[in-house]
């Protein structure tokens, strides 16, 4: 489905919020495509992010997806709106075994206060790609960001 969105300033806002996400600086993810009803977020391997098979932690896997969700999301909410996950639940396909994970959230329903995305995360290893998880989002819009901060 080709989405439109709402605010003409969209993917500044969303690549402003990303870059306060703390969470995103501190495991290495970068931001990469950014489109109405559709976002893709990206994390270089580092030995820091592994369990114990040296593999991608499923935690680590989950978190690139829900920010993934939920700025695919917010990529379709109003002007003055911020975005949190009500839940997520993620399947995981396969060993996230590579040298980056690429995460997809992609939009299915963007209603007035629920927006439900799709999840998809591959993990690279050279030239090879493996879906090593998908899953499911629900978010909620807010009128302005928690604790007063700013929208996003």
């Amino acid at each position: 489905m080709a989405w439109e969105a709402r605010d003409p300033a969209f993917e500044r806002l969303i690549r402003e919020s990303f870059a306060r996400q703390k969470v995103m600086a501190l495991i290495g993810a970068v931001l990469g495509r950014v489109e109405p009803g559709r976002v893709t977020v990206e994390l270089p391997f580092r030995d820091d992010l592994t369990q114990q098979h040296g593999f991608f932690h499923a935690g680590v896997v989950g978190t690139v997806a829900d920010s993934a969700g939920g700025y695919a999301g917010y990529s379709l909410m109003p002007p003055g709106s911020s975005v949190m996950s009500v839940e997520y639940k993620i399947n995981l396909l396969a060993p996230a075994d590579g040298e980056r994970l690429v995460a997809t959230g992609q939009v299915v329903r963007a209603g007035r206060t629920l927006t439900v995305c799709d999840l998809e995360v591959e993990v690279m290893k050279g030239a090879e790609r493996t879906l090593c998880a998908r899953g499911m989002q629900t978010l909620i819009r807010l009128d302005r960001g928690p604790r007063g901060a700013a929208a996003g």
